[in-house]
């Protein structure tokens, strides 16, 4: 099954406002040159939401291209069922293996809405597909049963899930209710870096990771061996920037892999404290 370990969630770089194709080639053939199980290009890691069609299909095209043997899945979310076929059908022009998709929305979805925009794409593509549960960034929850009715849906095969409880009961627990109600041949990985090894340990078959879009080595290491220690300082810089988005461009920025102010706007990267944190940890963890 393609759709467990490891999947790197690489950033999608920008340089005068523009995607900057050769830093992003090289963020491509880097990861591709690890033991990651995949490359999930136009996650929320990679700004799909900010990105036009064209960019996106750019994207794509440039992340296939320079894979080399390892799959390639493509976040095809959009306010509108229309613009998210299109984008279904331009990743897998450019060769993508399979689609990530999160009902994204301005006004607030119903779980017949959600239901429909995944059957409606779902019979558009012969690509499987990703369902991204994603509620701080969509506003939409996934329950068990609505995970059961999409999974039903031909051509789902993973479910990204938001994180598990903190304690290893409760979390383990909430795996196996979803592990009951969607078919065996659906994985269930864990999202939210900071869950990756609770979310392991929990039964999670993979983990849709952030880190390792930019730093694949010690994210491989977290998961092959269920210990995260020395990257929790890491998770907590997580929290208090909003999430992994700008932390991972401040890394890439400090590497000299990307121009700086790497983000499309209105985004900004870190503060100068917060860049100062992140100097400080990066040396522990690589």
């Amino acid at each position: 099954m393609p759709f467990t370990g490891v999947s790197a969630f690489p950033l999608t770089p920008f340089v005068d406002d523009r995607v900057d194709e050769n830093a992003y080639a090289a963020f491509i053939r880097r990861i591709a040159g690890s033991e990651v199980n995949s490359i999930t290009a136009l996650g929320s890691t990679g700004s799909y939401a900010y990105l036009s069609r064209a960019e996106r299909a750019l994207v794509s095209r440039v992340a296939v291209e320079n894979s080399g043997t390892t799959p390639v899945f493509v976040g095809i979310g959009s306010t509108r069922t229309r613009h998210v076929i299109e984008h279904a059908a331009d990743a897998a022009d450019a060769g993508a293996e399979g689609l990530l998709l999160a009902p994204v929305s301005y006004q607030p979805l119903s779980d017949e809405e959600v239901y429909g925009l995944f059957r409606d794409v779902a019979s558009s593509t012969d690509l499987p597909i990703v369902v991204y549960d994603n509620p701080r960034t969509t506003g939409y929850a996934f329950t068990p049963a609505m995970y059961a009715r999409v999974a039903e849906l031909r051509g789902v095969s993973s479910i990204k899930i938001p994180g598990v409880p903190a304690d290893p009961a409760a979390a383990r627990a909430h795996v196996d209710r979803i592990r009951a109600v969607v078919p065996e041949t659906v994985s269930i990985c864990v999202s939210g870096d900071a869950f990756a090894t609770a979310g392991k340990a929990a039964g999670c078959d993979g983990w849709y990771s952030v880190l390792a879009g930019t730093l694949p080595d010690p994210a491989l290491r977290a998961w092959e061996t269920g210990d995260d220690a020395r990257l929790r300082p890491l998770w907590d810089l997580f929290a208090d920037a909003g999430g992994g988005l700008r932390v991972m461009a401040a890394i890439a920025e400090h590497l000299g892999w990307v121009e700086s102010n790497c983000l499309p706007h209105p985004l900004n990267g870190l503060t100068e404290d917060q860049r100062a944190r992140l100097a400080q940890i990066l040396p522990a963890i690589a």
